[in-house]
């Protein structure tokens, strides 16, 4: 700064008089007024267009088809009006700053100048931190739409990526983009990030301690995301909550059951129970016993049980439905029904077990084919027929003489 009012004294050194220096002083604020709110407005917009336009033109040219909508997104959200005026506010200041610096040596006052040098450099460091931060900070918000609108696109074109995996990428690409930008922030401003890491390490070990359930069910959604064993509107039981899963987040599933409840089931309970998808083949088996008395033909009535269900328009007819006699129970020969329903649902389930019980019951009755109820038979060993016999009689001859005792006249 004392260089440039050398240079500047020694320009204006001959305007010795008081008109001159008026004069000058005046010239020196027009041409201001006249490049600053003239001159280098339009001039900043048209470097912006130019600008605008290479970068259009390079992103075109290298973007393919999936990144398209990332590409808009980045187009629409760049605040390209706020950074015009702030670009030429910038150049507005400076210029008017060296405007007030030649005007101050033309008067003589250059002392004033190194005077408040000190202040000034200050506020432009710290202006500019606060700008650079500003922008950093800004930048990371924009990139992280950017990366959502990327990764949605992305899954879209692609079925190996679900719903849950989408939504855990751009949280994980959103959450690591602004770390980054706030530690590069955090580094502009000076501030010892050793101590903070260390301190954040010893935090750390502290939450981790005592919030060991939640980190479970964290690393429990990571495991679910690549492990993939239900998507989102499958038909699961897990443990015991069956329904359909309506959400999948970072720390639990969410459920809705048969009876229109909302079961929310951390993450860590799901990845240690036994998981049952009723919907990923696209088909399910039903399973059904029927009896028939021991006195029925079993192969008339597996027939008759065959014909009812390829007669049933819920069950699918490949596989074919079968049924078999499948053993001796207590108080009647059991038939194994066995049927799929596609697609598997609870209602078909539920409709197709109903109508199969109906038919059958009303078939089994116009052939003459008993379904028993449970039934049991005593009987006694020989022996123990015979010693009762014995004490029957016994009894009937002590009361045969009793009888006779009494008719007796005294």
């Amino acid at each position: 700064m004392a260089g440039v009012g050398t240079r500047i004294g020694a320009v204006l050194r001959d305007v010795a008089s008081t008109e001159g220096r008026l004069a000058v002083t005046a010239g020196i604020v027009l041409a201001t007024l006249a490049i600053g709110w003239l001159l280098l407005p339009r001039a900043v917009r048209a470097g912006q267009r130019v600008a605008s336009g290479w970068i259009e033109r390079v992103l075109d040219d290298r973007a393919g088809a999936s990144t398209e909508g990332a590409i808009e997104t980045l187009r629409d959200g760049v605040p390209s009006s706020f950074l015009l005026r702030l670009a030429v506010g910038g150049l507005q200041l400076g210029l008017f700053v060296l405007a007030g610096v030649a005007v101050l040596t033309l008067w003589g006052r250059f002392d004033v100048v190194v005077a408040v040098l000190p202040v000034a450099e200050n506020a432009v460091r710290v202006g500019a931190q606060v700008v650079v931060s500003a922008v950093l900070l800004g930048g990371a918000y924009v990139v992280s739409d950017v990366v959502e609108t990327y990764v949605t696109e992305l899954s879209a074109d692609s079925d190996r990526i679900t719903a849950h995996q989408e939504q855990l990428l751009t949280r994980l690409a959103q959450v690591g983009l602004l770390v980054l930008a706030a530690i590069t922030v955090l580094g502009i401003w000076g501030v010892n990030l050793g101590g903070l890491l260390v301190g954040a390490g010893f935090l750390g070990i502290v939450l981790g301690m005592a919030a060991r359930q939640t980190l479970g069910s964290l690393i429990a959604g990571f495991v679910l995301m690549f492990a993939r064993p239900f998507e989102i509107g499958d038909w699961v039981e897990i443990g015991s909550e069956e329904g359909f899963v309506t959400d999948i987040t970072i720390m639990n599933t969410h459920m809705r059951n048969f009876d229109g409840e909302y079961v929310v089931v951390p993450n860590d309970l799901v990845a240690n129970q036994a998981i049952t998808n009723r919907s990923r083949e696209g088909r399910l088996r039903i399973h059904m016993e029927v009896g028939i008395g021991y006195d029925d033909d079993p192969d008339e009535a597996a027939e008759i049980a065959e014909e009812v269900l390829n007669g049933i328009n819920v069950i699918a007819n490949n596989p074919q439905p079968y049924a078999i006699p499948s053993g001796f129970g207590d108080s009647a020969i059991l038939l194994d029904l066995r049927f799929w329903i596609d697609p598997p649902t609870p209602q078909a389930r539920w409709r197709s077990k109903a109508t199969v019980v109906e038919r059958i019951q009303d078939r089994f009755a116009d052939a003459g084919i008993s379904i028993p109820y449970p039934q049991r038979t005593v009987s006694y060993p020989p022996e123990t027929a015979q010693a009762e016999e014995t004490v029957e009689r016994v009894e009937r001859t002590d009361g045969d003489d009793e009888e006779r005792s009494r008719d007796r006249p005294a």
